[in-house]
């Protein structure tokens, strides 16, 4: 596929993976990073980006629609600890099957949208950094 290729399909995955579309940005990740051909680094930041930008348009859509169109006992979770802890408690965006509900949650409660972006990106910075020291 090429460097670049490789790039913009982890960012491509990892963006998915990260709206309310199912996904495992983890497996490409690993993948790749097991293949040797990008660098780690590299690897971490399209990754990271992808994910990221995913979590925020997650956010977008609960700061958007209006809340009867989301209702679920998930989101209904999800709204009660944004509204406890606030916008650290977006440092788990990265959580499986938590992490979307959370982004959502955030934007219908209006968290700002600097505070989602630094701390989603912090999680999920994080998480591939784990990643990479394990691969």
């Amino acid at each position: 596929m090429g460097f670049w290729g490789e790039l913009w399909g982890l960012f491509a995955v990892a963006f998915l993976s990260a709206t309310l579309l199912p996904g495992g940005s983890e497996i490409a990740f690993v993948a790749l990073a097991v293949q040797g051909d990008v660098a780690l680094e590299l690897l971490v930041m399209a990754a990271t980006l992808g994910n990221s930008l995913g979590g925020m348009s997650t956010w977008l859509i609960g700061r958007v629609l209006a809340p009867e169109q989301l209702r679920s006992a998930k989101i209904e979770r999800a709204l009660g600890r944004i509204r406890r802890f606030g916008a650290p408690l977006l440092l788990a965006a990265w959580v499986p099957f938590v992490g979307d509900p959370l982004c959502l949650a955030a934007g219908w409660t209006r968290v700002g949208w600097m505070p989602a972006l630094i701390y989603i990106t912090l999680g999920k910075a994080l998480r591939y950094c784990v990643l990479a020291f394990i691969v």
